[in-house]
């Protein structure tokens, strides 16, 4: 697999499409498994680990996952291919720059990926568009079944399945969505989430998973108890009370600030819109941050009508060329795209080489201006 063949476009599940998907960008659920009869990776040997390497290898290209699946050495790739795979989520960064074999599995439109030797032998991910994670649920139980079949995970009547980190032990599962939040941060409600995320024992991380920060005003929720509840418990708190209640939130904090702001909203999104339209070096963080105001934006005038002159004048980006009718179907696809494809990996791939800094933001800065200035 070439990561050129996905570099210049977004995946299934970063489209702007599936429920709520104006606030919730992503659902995940992953799992963590071991196989039993080998040392935690911590312990093992470089032969050991290349041993599991081959073996989890073999099962997952051997599944039905699609007509293309892909299997990349991550401890032969490239830095440059290492960071596209930990910007595109397909891999965490503990997996893109740890030591020893180590691999990872691709299905067709990344809707399936399995880390082998990150901290565990084996975590498989699921990742759909907006809030599906029942979806996810199923179709990742229905994965590792098939995994099982196969071979014999680590188990413990009394602990569930055995893991390396015990935050992971019994279920071994983490549920996480993607979340938007501009207009929470913008009325400075963000810090109640985060205290009420911490009150409900849930993990709040960056964009890029454990260890960044929030860019964009992307935050990514987690649970942090495996052992005692159930899988389906904890998907069910999640996408029936957990993820209304923070899209509530969000809601009212854009409610409030066109019914009380209008001239604030108006102007953070005219700013990003002049800025976007009209810098010729712009840093990637810059980008998101600027990039978010206008998703926001848009979101607003599709879900709740509104009508302001900056958004108004925002919704034309989509007018021209759009086959749906919406104006606001195809300016989501606009910036969604932007948002993934002016990442630093991302750039340099498409572009065919490394570039310093400086380069990078005069080619993100280019390619901001040229969808935008359409």
């Amino acid at each position: 697999m070439k990561l050129t063949d996905i570099s210049n476009d977004v995946n299934e599940w970063f489209d702007g499409s599936g429920p709520l998907s104006d606030i919730v960008i992503s659902s995940r659920v992953r799992l963590a498994r071991n196989l039993v009869g080998y040392k935690f990776l911590s312990r093992c040997s470089t032969a050991e680990k290349s041993e599991i390497l081959v073996k989890l290898k073999n099962v997952l290209m051997s599944l039905e996952l699609g007509d293309k699946v892909s299997y990349i050495s991550v401890d032969k790739a490239s830095s440059l291919n290492r960071h596209f795979l930990v910007e595109r989520h397909l891999i965490s960064r503990h997996h893109a720059f740890g030591k020893g074999p180590r691999g990872v599995v691709i299905a067709h439109r990344e809707f399936f990926t399995a880390m082998i030797n990150e901290e565990d032998h084996l975590r498989i991910q699921v990742l759909k568009g907006g809030c599906q994670l029942s979806g996810c649920a199923e179709q990742i139980n229905h994965i590792d079944d098939a995994i099982e079949q196969k071979i014999d995970y680590a188990f413990s009547p009394r602990y569930g399945y055995l893991t390396a980190c015990p935050t992971n032990l019994g279920t071994g599962i983490r549920v996480s969505v993607m979340l938007h939040l501009p207009a929470l941060k913008m009325t400075g409600q963000i810090e109640k989430f985060f205290r009420a995320a911490k009150a409900m024992s849930l993990a709040v991380r960056g964009l890029f998973g454990e260890g960044t920060e929030a860019a964009g005003d992307f935050y990514q929720l987690s649970n942090q108890v495996t052992l005692g509840v159930s899988e389906a418990d904890i998907v069910s708190q999640f996408e029936n009370a957990i993820i209304p209640e923070i899209v509530e939130y969000e809601n009212a904090a854009r409610k409030q600030l066109l019914s009380n702001q209008p001239e604030l909203l108006d102007d953070k999104i005219s700013r990003a819109m002049a800025l976007l339209k009209g810098a010729h070096l712009i840093s990637s963080q810059e980008a998101l941050f600027l990039l978010s105001h206008l998703r926001m934006g848009i979101n607003m005038h599709d879900r709740m009508g509104a009508s302001t002159p900056a958004i108004e004048q925002l919704c034309i980006l989509g007018a021209a060329g759009n086959d749906t009718g919406k104006a606001e179907d195809r300016s989501i696809a606009i910036i969604n795209r932007l948002f993934m494809l002016t990442q630093p990996a991302h750039l340099q791939l498409n572009y065919g080489k490394a570039l310093d800094p400086t380069h990078r933001d005069a080619l993100r800065a280019k390619i901001i201006r040229s969808a935008l200035n359409k």
